[in-house]
């Protein structure tokens, strides 16, 4: 019986001692999580599927679209049906850049937005708030237009 109880503690041991990467609940898993929410966001407008896009909206999100910043997840929605509209996605958007609070429940992603030939039109900036278990809502949307001024070197 003791030898029984003792492996039962090796392993135990082993099991939270040897697994030191990637824990549940890492900075580097919510990151994780925040990529793959934003992939699947943007992956709505590529299978034209407007519903799904309504589900990744905070009920209290704000996004900077059209002539005035939209409040609340029915305005979003409301505004955003237009792009679902056409049996082609007008545009496109992946994530290049995710931050996550320490705290690992707030993250910023930011990356290209493409038109329907691949062409980079903007960057999109986005706010995510974790509201649930592996559960990631967007609060803010922001876009801006790709410069494309010359630039001098300093």
């Amino acid at each position: 019986m003791q030898i029984d109880n003792l492996f039962l503690l090796s392993l135990c041991l082993c099991a939270c001692g040897c697994t030191t990467s990637h824990m549940p609940g890492t900075p580097e898993d919510a990151k994780a999580q925040v990529i793959a929410t934003e992939r699947a966001f943007a992956k709505t407008m590529a299978d034209r599927d407007h519903r799904a896009f309504a589900e990744f909206i905070a009920a209290d999100t704000v996004f900077f679209s059209g002539p005035k910043p939209l409040h609340g997840k029915q305005q979003v929605v409301d505004y955003w049906a237009r792009f679902y509209t056409t049996p082609a996605a007008p545009f496109s958007w992946e994530p290049r850049d995710v931050e996550v609070l320490a705290s690992g429940d707030l993250a910023l992603s930011s990356g290209p937005v493409r038109d329907a030939t691949g062409r980079d039109i903007a960057t999109f900036t986005s706010v995510w708030r974790k509201e649930a278990p592996n559960t990631w809502r967007i609060v803010f949307d922001k876009g801006n237009e790709v410069c494309r001024c010359a630039t001098t070197p300093p």
